[in-house]
């Protein structure tokens, strides 16, 4: 065994019992091997590794020159008021992973994993590896890596916490249009983690999962991919090849309130946000025996530019009064564009959609999308635009949700922070 290897792994040994004996007690026990090369709070432009702060347009990621950004060495910031990885710029690569507590866990154990955790994620974030990781090297290109963590619903009543549960925090009402897959259902905690590159989503994922080993298993694993955001910012299709995220909210600005909780009746939970979690399978095969017209007339917008059909760019908004001569409406009212566009200033949330791909024994695939939709209170803001879909949304003809999950995204954290910290301390 090597110099360097036989020290890491006399760090893991030193990580799990500190883990398993209660060793990380206090607050100042946090940062396990110094601080974290990363001190800038989120919101501000991502760095690259070895170098000064990239001058990307939206969180450094979309570059303003003509040199090719050096994606591998991006760096997304860590500390600050909120998590990363809820307003970053989607990366091409993404996992959600769900975790429940293991029996006879208590508040003390689940805020010995929220101080590694913390620790760990803002070495990886910031392209160093944690303490006990025995394959550093894979830490080195942090590639805009971005892990989001999120509690649920059951959590608070496993450690006899219900005060602390925000309201919203439950699953979603039945709707007619759901066949849950239990598979996908609620779980105790959520890891969401974002890069863009494989590589270094996989090794976060491993390295965190294993870090939480003797306090949480994994109930589920989602993973997901997307075209690479460009410099238009409507670089992304859905396997339907329809533009997606073409409404999205200003929450850099005069809609942060739609995205971020504020201290209004729930202070410990300030500038945490929520998750809403829906596996939707596709079904291509009927999709494509659809001609295009159907296909346009589903949607409400026109498939080549993603602009509504009642003209304009794909940002132009829906003009929902329009007619044809005949008087019938341009956009079908049960076209999806409808269905889904607000119908009151507050029904508007952050989409962050990834397509999945799941492969049978068999060899069947099953494509559909992991939409994942953030917000300040799902009930208030999401709820009513399932609603109704649910009701009545031509694209149900081509899809069905099979799994469903909400979770309280905790608040980000500061230096010398840890995530949960108000809420365990």
């Amino acid at each position: 065994m090597s110099e360097s290897r036989g020290a890491a792994a006399e760090a893991g040994v030193g990580r799990r019992t500190l883990l398993k004996g209660g060793l990380l007690g206090g607050a100042g026990a946090l940062t396990l091997a110094g601080g974290v090369a990363s001190g800038t709070s989120a919101g501000q432009a991502s760095t690259t590794v070895g170098g000064a702060g990239s001058a990307g347009s939206v969180s450094g990621i979309l570059p303003t020159g003509d040199a090719p950004s050096p994606v591998g060495h991006l760096v997304e910031p860590f500390h600050g008021a909120h998590q990363a990885g809820i307003a970053t710029v989607p990366q091409s690569h993404a996992v959600f992973v769900a975790l429940d507590l293991d029996e006879g866990v208590g508040v003390t154990e689940l805020g010995r994993l929220m101080r590694v955790w913390t620790d760990d994620i803002a070495r990886l974030a910031s392209g160093r590896a944690p303490v006990t990781d025995q394959e550093p090297e894979l830490a080195a290109r942090p590639a805009g890596l971005t892990v989001t963590v999120g509690w649920g619903a059951g959590l608070f009543g496993r450690l006899g916490t219900e005060h602390l549960r925000p309201r919203w925090l439950a699953p979603l009402p039945p709707l007619p249009i759901d066949d849950l897959d239990g598979r996908f259902g609620e779980a105790d905690l959520l890891l969401q983690i974002g890069a863009h590159s494989p590589v270094t989503l996989a090794h976060a994922r491993r390295h965190l999962v294993g870090a939480a080993r003797g306090i949480a298993s994994p109930r589920w694993l989602q993973p997901g991919f997307r075209e690479p955001m460009e410099r238009d910012g409507w670089s992304l299709r859905n396997q339907f090849g329809q533009v997606d995220g073409t409404v999205q909210p200003d929450v850099d600005g005069v809609d942060a309130g739609l995205l971020w909780i504020d201290a209004h009746g729930q202070p410990a939970w300030e500038g945490g946000s929520s998750l809403v979690l829906r596996r939707i399978r596709m079904d291509l095969a009927g999709w494509e025996r659809a001609d295009r017209v159907a296909r346009e007339h589903a949607v409400g917008r026109d498939l080549a530019t993603g602009a509504p059909l009642t003209g304009g760019e794909v940002a132009t908004p829906v003009d929902l009064h329009a007619v044809l001569p005949g008087g019938l409406p341009v956009v079908d009212r049960d076209a999806h564009a409808r269905r889904a566009g607000p119908h009151a200033p507050h029904q508007r949330f952050l989409r962050r959609p990834y397509t999945y791909e799941e492969v049978s024994a068999d060899g069947t695939v099953e494509t559909g999308l992991l939409f994942a939709a953030y917000q300040a209170d799902p009930l208030r803001q999401f709820l009513p635009v399932q609603r109704r879909l649910a009701e009545a949304d031509l694209l149900n003809l081509w899809t069905t949700p099979v799994g469903s999950a909400v979770f309280a995204l905790l608040p980000g954290c500061p230096e010398g922070g840890w995530l949960g910290q108000h809420l365990l301390a």
